[in-house]
């Protein structure tokens, strides 16, 4: 989605409940394939769930969350970063005003929502921002990394918040998951915790 080819992600289960993670929908084609595709499939969003603060996981968060009814869940040390979205549209030089959206704590012991099932597991993994996060789901193996760990590479820390101590020890942290499991970043391709734990 969008300029910087973010990754936007719907996972749901057999009872149609679905989350919406890093809402990068920012243009009305973008939007409207996400609600084609919530049709087709007879899915309802239940949660929209940022892994981090940065304007490009957010592009589509003031859509998202008038059209579902819902605040974006993040980590709560990120909450600030998103808040304050028109400092990030600045440093990338981008000419426009954004809008607010409502915002929520996601805690890294949720387990369930107001009486809805959440099926992941959240790691706290700061490096890339103070909070960043990954969603795991032990049962299918899969976990959406945000851009923590990439195929064949890792988050930035140059940036405000960026600390790569802190971006080590989260990837020491991912690789005691199993090898197997499915990682589905931020941007760019899939790949598994094993594959990326070799490098």
């Amino acid at each position: 989605m969008g300029s910087f080819g973010t990754n936007m992600y719907v996972a749901s289960d057999e009872t149609g409940a679905a989350w919406l993670i890093d809402p990068a929908c920012s243009t009305p084609y973008e939007q409207q394939q996400l609600l084609k595709y919530l049709e087709a499939n007879h899915l309802q969003i239940t949660s929209i769930v940022a892994t981090h603060g940065h304007l490009d996981h957010l592009w589509g968060a003031p859509w998202a969350t008038r059209c579902f009814g819902l605040p974006v869940l993040m980590h709560e040390a990120d909450i600030p970063m998103a808040q304050q979205m028109a400092k990030q549209y600045n440093l990338f030089g981008i000419n426009a005003t954004p809008e607010p959206f409502p915002i929520e704590a996601l805690s890294p012991s949720l387990s369930e929502r107001e009486g809805e099932r959440f099926p992941f597991t959240v790691i706290h993994t700061p490096g890339h921002t103070q909070g960043g996060v990954c969603l795991y789901h032990p049962q299918e193996q899969v976990l959406f990394s945000g851009d923590t760990l990439f195929c064949c590479g890792y988050g930035r820390t140059d940036l405000s918040g960026g600390n790569t101590a802190q971006l080590i020890r989260s990837l020491e942290q991912l690789f005691t998951l199993p090898p197997a499991t499915r990682v589905y970043p931020g941007h760019g391709e899939s790949t598994t915790i094993g594959a990326e734990a070799r490098y």
